[in-house]
């Protein structure tokens, strides 16, 4: 990311807009945004991103937005969105290529590297904070559903520190117990 050249960028309702073409091809190619109508928009955690690593020049009405003020006007409609941004931004410094999630409860996307667009995304990604809890049937279902899909579902937890672990998760299989519950606790 350090030789992309700073971006001007506009903040439409809740998306920024990339208008310059040579901009919009350059992200397009690093796997940011959408394009759509020959314009470039960022999801908000991409837009975090770029004006984290001042990339970024956000503007709205001609007022210039900084990374705080963005981000408390993302927390206004997303609660998670500092979980997603510091995943996001690992993952990026990692020099992977990561994308909006595809349903499943999935946070994020990611392509394994130098693999962008030649091939699908390898990984789907779950964000969790420390300390959150997550019932293991939904947990269960979500990990069949992307196993058979042929990806690989990782769970990202973000330490009280803000550092990023992951744990990759295969199927589980739990059994019921036959035995009688209440023998079990004879005393």
């Amino acid at each position: 990311m350090d030789e992309t050249p700073s971006v001007n960028g506009e903040l439409i309702l809740d998306q920024t807009c990339i208008s310059d073409k040579n901009m919009v091809h350059e992200l397009d190619l690093k796997g940011f945004g959408e394009i759509e109508k020959e314009k470039l928009f960022l999801k908000s955690f991409e837009t975090l991103y770029l004006l984290y690593t001042k990339k970024l020049i956000l503007k709205k009405n001609n007022k210039q937005i900084d990374f705080d003020i963005f981000m408390s006007i993302c927390q206004k409609t997303d609660f998670e969105i500092l979980t997603k941004f510091l995943i996001y931004r690992d993952l990026r410094n990692r020099g992977y290529v990561v994308k909006d999630g595809f349903g499943f409860g999935s946070d994020f996307r990611v392509y394994e590297r130098g693999h962008y667009g030649e091939k699908g995304a390898k990984f789907l990604i779950f964000g969790l904070n420390e300390g959150q809890q997550e019932k293991m049937g939904n947990l269960q279902k979500k990990v069949e559903e992307i196993t058979e899909m042929g990806k690989e579902p990782i769970i990202a937890v973000i330490e009280r520190r803000g550092e990023v672990i992951y744990y990759k998760i295969n199927r589980m299989n739990f059994f019921e117990n036959k035995a009688r519950l209440e023998d079990s606790f004879e005393f």
